[in-house]
């Protein structure tokens, strides 16, 4: 079940360990999802409970619970996976210790991802606590993120993939987008086309709003009709083999009021304005700056969010986004190969109007090349 051929695993591989030596850590602990699944294709939920892979010179090794276990043989290239054993009192950093002292690595440095939501704040004071005076702990979530944020070709065909089925699914979404139409036939066609392409569960649940709820950048509970005059603001994103790709738009029901057209146009020319700033060489400070520019000179200052998008890849429940992010003074430098999502939100609680327009990008050599092919008019139903 692997998604990647073997040779690209174990180049990875041999990136992490030349990067691992030039920081002069003698070993990695890596908890979060996606450092897991990139670095040795390994699939599973299982990180809601304690589990941590470890990365030495020599060595490649999982700790999971037996749930897990067949989980691993079959999705990764981990050929050695350990068992904590489930029981009440458990620590399983007890069996994490046993595991590093039998690999030499007592008293050494040792690497260690602590923002991720594969490593709860429980057991991350459990592993410090454990390791004490035992290694020399350095945080290092970084390390696997920065070399994940440059696609390989292989990456980028699931990325291209995932485009493809979100701007299906919105096709078939979009033909029940009319007064009387129900939000969960709508969210039923959006995700069943997907499905029926064969993406899978988005990191987290598509956004699906109207009226109020369209001003709402989270909202999930409730399901109502569209009404006479409305607006519907959806959010979601294809995903092949865990990539996202992700897509965002605001339609409107019935008559559609000029502030709508203008709301839309200035989304417009914002989305214009970052995908001509995303390329290579440049801070990613820079798109969030031509967003701003962009809508506060349309008059929607107000409106706007203070961040416009993020890098996409390869992402676990909860959240499909990772952690570089498009805001002011952003610097992670942009480079070839990176994939991005841009969402230009207006939220007016003025006068309870609200506008978006949002789709992935490639940043190649040239500059951007968005992933979707649906066109930026207004949605109208």
């Amino acid at each position: 079940m692997l998604h990647f051929t073997r040779e690209e695993f174990d180049g990875r591989l041999a990136r992490v360990r030349a990067e691992m030596a030039a920081r002069g850590l003698d070993g990695l602990l890596l908890f979060a999802p996606e450092s897991q699944y990139w670095l040795t294709g390994y699939d599973t939920f299982g990180y809601c409970f304690f589990q941590c892979l470890v990365v030495t010179e020599t060595r490649l090794a999982l700790l999971t619970r037996s749930a897990d276990l067949r989980q691993a043989r079959l999705t990764s290239v981990i050929e050695d996976v350990r068992v904590w054993k489930d029981a009440q009192g458990a620590d399983p950093t007890a069996d994490l210790w046993t595991m590093l002292e039998g690999f030499g690595l007592s008293g050494r440095r040792l690497g260690w991802e602590i923002d991720t939501h594969g490593l709860t704040a429980l057991n991350g004071g459990r592993v410090a606590a454990r390791l004490a005076g035992r290694a020399d702990l350095t945080p290092c979530d970084d390390l696997i993120g920065a070399l994940r944020l440059v696609k390989s070709p292989a990456e980028l065909a699931h990325v291209r993939r995932a485009a493809e089925m979100a701007d299906e699914g919105w096709r078939d979404a979009a033909t029940l987008i009319r007064h009387g139409a129900w939000e969960g036939d709508i969210l039923a066609a959006l995700q069943g086309r997907m499905f029926e392409m064969g993406s899978g569960f988005s990191g987290n649940p598509p956004i699906l709003g109207a009226g109020e709820h369209a001003l709402l950048c989270r909202t999930q509970a409730g399901r109502r009709y569209l009404q006479a005059e409305d607006q519907l603001t959806v959010e979601w994103a294809g995903t092949s083999a865990n990539y996202h790709a992700a897509l965002m738009r605001t339609a409107v029901i019935g008559p559609v009021r000029d502030e709508h057209r203008r709301m839309h146009d200035a989304c417009v020319a914002a989305l214009e304005a970052c995908e001509a700033a995303l390329a290579p060489g440049r801070p990613m400070g820079a798109v969030f700056d031509a967003h701003a520019q962009a809508l506060d000179a349309a008059g929607f200052g107000a409106a706007r969010l203070n961040a416009c998008g993020y890098a996409l890849g390869a992402r676990f429940a909860p959240s499909w986004m990772e952690r570089e992010m498009f805001h002011e003074g952003a610097a992670t430098e942009m480079a070839a190969g990176m994939v991005f999502f841009l969402h230009m939100i207006l939220m007016n609680s003025e006068t309870g109007l609200a506008m978006t327009l949002g789709r992935t990008s490639l940043v190649t050599m040239t500059g951007a090349e968005p992933l979707s092919a649906l066109p930026l008019t207004l949605d109208a139903g």
